[in-house]
């Protein structure tokens, strides 16, 4: 719900009865879903540059003085990965640090997971693939999928001279000695770096970063100890060439191994973040992610813009929960970036995956995901199905196309991907282009394509969510409760706590209903038209706006106020002067900027507003118009 209120009213008492079993379970739904983190880990990012005195000075006092160990710095974008000493703690010192003027955005280390498999078979052999598909000297046979998706037809019009793109696999680590990588030379290997000697050789951080990195034991050693990376990087490998073939040919592509999450396919946000800025300043042109969960990270947006920013395509799986993303997003594939692409699951025959996330606002395209014949660890080969196997058709997609003209941009690769897909009903209503992708017609409009490299601008403030509220994918009500149970959005869950959620909740919203029937709004505070200027203070520049509503939780800004996206500018927070509706008067209050989807314009939600600013507002109101 947007801070400065703009809800809706039900029509009868009796209506709202009928739909309160459904929506006490969306609301324990909800609570349910609430993103874990990990206990005592907190990510902060830093105002200015890394370098200046203020910001060292942070984090020497966070250290000294508020116990506070340092387990990591991102010193490029000024963000710092902090353990507390105790998680009980953790509620607290996010309320210090969002109240700390020098703190841009602090937030909880939360966990991230793989989607899992939806399905598998029994593993085979390369031998046995062979001898089943009759394929063990045919020229441009695919086995992968029997999706129409002209793989073999794409494969046909590449040149002869494109160099090799590298694609991060981000994931639970790949079997870089399996006979197709190790065989096709596909695995990407660090060309400043010595092997073995001990000696970080290119001054990246890393020491002996041959082939990648383990984010999760801090190691140069990404073996996959889970399956899940090694079947994706297969389908990554398997989209630029055909693997039944023998002998095999030489990569068109590189695999960088990149490991956060761990035997059980868990991660954190913190390792996802590390992984991305490392695929980004090695060379990677693609980042394939077949994972996700958590909640709205701030600090996982930023990494995802700064991939954007240097022009890398960043693949997304959709999720595999029978979810419409557009209520329930699933991040990171639900997050705004121009350079993400959202993946759905389709079968052979191009009917939607039952199992698949959709919508048809936030998912973008379909690829095949059904039974996917790829890569094991330990020269194994079998088939899944899942979002985690549809996303790499579209990442080794990509590569392809980058491979045949180097100059696109991600917003380009995304751009002529989507012109490629080929529209099929299944996915009418559930992805935004309504299309599964089709290699042969990207491939064909990439080398054809003038790669000027220009994509548009972005600015991950800009695009926050409304509010803590909208973060976290529901209603504050169901927020505060949840976040009294168990800390910010913690893992703590049980199904006691559910029980009691719902009685809670129950009488709550029937007391509710009786208001709504009676005429009165269920906005915190009522809103009431007002024609007035209010100065905005961000970042060292005044701005004007008009404010045509009012309330004691915040203002609504009229659709002709002027550059309202530079509002957003230094996260949105703003110091504002508003005069009353006779001119007479001036209050000073800070705010933070918002977004009504509903209104299709900004407001401004009041934060820390003191009794005498609220005394005023209250005076102003008295003979104005309620707002509808």
């Amino acid at each position: 719900m947007a801070a400065f209120d703009n809800g809706s009213h039900t029509r009868t008492h009796f209506s709202f009865l009928l739909a309160l079993p459904v929506l006490l379970v969306a609301f324990a739904a909800h609570a349910q879903q609430a993103p874990e983190y990990v206990p005592g880990e907190i990510i902060v990012k830093l105002k200015g540059s890394s370098k200046t005195l203020k910001s060292q000075a942070f984090i020497g006092k966070a250290v000294s003085e508020k116990s506070m160990s340092l387990k990591g710095s991102w010193s490029g974008l000024n963000m710092h990965h902090f353990k507390l000493t105790s998680d009980a703690e953790m509620q607290q010192a996010l309320n210090d640090l969002k109240n700390d003027p020098d703190v841009e955005y602090a937030e909880p280390n939360y966990i991230l997971r793989s989607p899992g498999k939806a399905g598998g078979e029994q593993a085979t052999s390369l031998a046995e693939a062979r001898s089943a598909a009759g394929a063990s000297s045919v020229v441009g046979a695919f086995a992968q999928t029997g999706a129409p998706i002209e793989l073999s037809d794409a494969w046909n019009n590449l040149s002869g001279n494109g160099s090799a793109v590298i694609v991060a696999v981000i994931d639970t680590g790949v079997d870089y000695n399996h006979e197709i990588f190790r065989d096709s030379g596909a695995i990407w290997t660090n060309p400043g770096e010595i092997p073995g000697n001990g000696i970080d050789d290119d001054g990246n951080g890393f020491v002996d970063d041959v082939r990648g990195w383990n984010f999760v034991a801090g190691s140069n050693d990404p073996m996959d100890d889970d399956n899940h990376g090694t079947h994706v990087a297969g389908i990554v490998l398997g989209t630029t060439q055909d693997l039944l073939r023998y002998p095999m040919q030489p990569a068109k592509i590189r695999i960088m191994p990149l490991k956060f999450l761990d035997a059980n396919g868990i991660g954190t946000t913190s390792d996802a973040v590390k992984c991305i800025y490392y695929a980004v300043n090695n060379g990677a042109r693609v980042l394939n992610n077949s994972w996700g969960g958590g909640g709205y990270s701030k600090s996982l947006l930023d990494a995802v813009a700064f991939a954007y920013s240097r022009r890398v395509i960043f693949v997304a799986a959709a999720g595999n929960s029978s979810l419409n993303n557009d209520v329930s997003p699933t991040y990171p594939a639900s997050y705004p970036v121009p350079g993400v692409i959202s993946v759905a699951a389709t079968t052979d025959v191009d009917s939607f995956a039952s199992y698949s996330n959709y919508g048809a606002t936030s998912v973008h395209m379909g690829s095949p995901g059904t039974s996917i014949w790829s890569s094991l660890p330990n020269q194994q080969y079998g088939r899944s199905s899942g979002t985690s196997m549809a996303t790499p058709f579209v990442s080794g997609l990509a590569a392809l196309m980058l491979r045949e003209n180097s100059n696109l941009s991600a917003y380009q690769v995304k751009d002529l991907i989507f012109a490629g897909s080929e529209k099929i009903p299944s996915l009418e209503n559930r992805t935004i282009t309504k299309g599964r992708l089709n290699a042969y017609h990207s491939v064909l409009a990439a080398k054809s394509a003038v790669g000027s490299g220009e994509q548009p601008s972005y600015t991950a403030a800009a695009r926050a969510p409304a509010s803590e509220e909208e973060m976290a994918g529901g209603c504050g009500l169901v927020k505060a409760l949840v976040d009294d149970a168990s800390g910010p959005s913690g893992p703590h869950r049980n199904v006691a706590f559910f029980g009691l959620l719902l009685l809670l909740a129950a009488p709550i919203l029937v007391a509710y209903s009786l208001r709504q029937k009676t005429g009165k709004s269920r906005r915190r505070y009522p809103r009431y038209q007002i024609s007035s200027q209010v100065k905005l203070s961000v970042g060292g520049r005044e701005l004007t706006g008009h404010v045509n509503s009012i309330s004691l939780g915040g203002l609504q800004l009229a659709t002709d106020s002027a550059d309202p996206d530079s509002w957003l500018e230094n996260g949105g927070v703003v110091t504002m002067v508003i005069k009353s509706p006779d001119g007479r008067e001036e209050i000073q209050v800070g705010g933070k900027v918002v977004w009504s989807e509903e209104k299709k314009r900004y407001g401004v939600a009041f934060e820390g507003a003191d009794s005498s600013v609220l005394n005023s507002i209250g005076r102003w109101t008295a003979g104005l118009l309620k707002a509808s």
